[in-house]
């Protein structure tokens, strides 16, 4: 008779890892996943969601606030959640300024930022902590605050310019 395979043993899996891998896969997507041909240059949909005045910088910002959410629930240092929604911001401040606002999200990348600055805490100890839900609420309100804003003031800009160039 045959022997019965043997039995696997599960793998233990660190959660931690299992969400830094995909954060790293969501950054990828909006700041690197398209190739531009004949350079080494990549751009992801990060800018192109600019493009949309309003609606896709908002897109883009929520996006962007579900990695800072995520390493808060991984336990990153207030210090470091700062830095990452202060990297968001300036990315939507200066990325609503129409097509040079998208060019400039194309470059400087704030996602794959925010994950360099996750993967240098991630192997760390735990410092912050997770219960300070009130911190990680207002830096999101605030964050939520400067997107809308922003994405309003994008949508007010494009509808002054129409009108400017229509006559009306």
């Amino acid at each position: 008779m045959s022997q019965p395979p043997p039995k696997r043993v599960p793998s233990v899996v660190n959660p931690r890892y299992t969400s830094l891998q995909r954060l790293r896969q969501l950054s990828y997507v909006l700041d690197n996943a398209i190739p531009i041909p004949g350079t080494g240059y990549r751009i992801g949909l990060d800018p192109i969601l600019g493009l949309l005045p309003g609606a896709g910088d908002t897109v883009a910002g929520v996006l962007s606030a579900y990695i800072v959410v995520e390493a808060a629930r991984m336990g990153i240092p207030r210090e470091t959640l700062v830095r990452m929604v202060s990297n968001i911001i300036l990315e939507v401040v200066l990325g609503s300024v129409p097509l040079l606002g998208d060019v400039f999200d194309a470059m400087w990348k704030a996602n794959a930022r925010n994950i360099t600055l996750l993967e240098s805490h991630v192997d760390m100890p735990q410092t912050g902590r997770k219960g300070d839900r009130l911190f990680l609420i207002l830096l999101i309100l605030g964050l939520a605050v400067v997107v809308i804003g922003f994405a309003t003031f994008s949508v007010i800009m494009v509808r002054f310019l129409i009108s400017a160039i229509s006559g009306g």
